[in-house]
């Protein structure tokens, strides 16, 4: 499906957390390249029929690949660089309110 144009570039592992689970990306990969390499499909399902949502164009167009990011929602995973420790939650349902409630 997706590879990457440049893989003779040695670049280095990191560790971040996918609902509380350690994976490895390398170190520049895009948030969404890191998940589809560590076998994540689904990065949400969608609020009214549950049907589940996973990256389709990589460019920041589909918003197919939201997912939240060290608590902040609605974060397009093809559009940051994973990086070390990050906390990424695939979202279910409906978004909920900021702050609580």
């Amino acid at each position: 499906m997706f590879k990457p144009i440049n893989t003779a570039a040695k670049r280095s592992a990191i560790e971040l957390y996918v609902d509380g689970h350690a994976i490895t990306a390398r170190d520049g990969d895009t948030l969404a390249m890191a998940l589809m390499n560590a076998g994540v499909v689904a990065f949400r399902q969608t609020p009214v029929s549950g049907a589940p949502r996973g990256p389709l164009c990589l460019m920041g167009v589909c918003f197919d690949c939201l997912v939240e990011v060290d608590g902040r929602q609605n974060v397009q995973s093809c559009m940051v660089e994973a990086r070390a420790g990050m906390q990424v939650r695939l979202p279910t349902g409906a978004r909920r309110a900021e702050g609580g409630a």
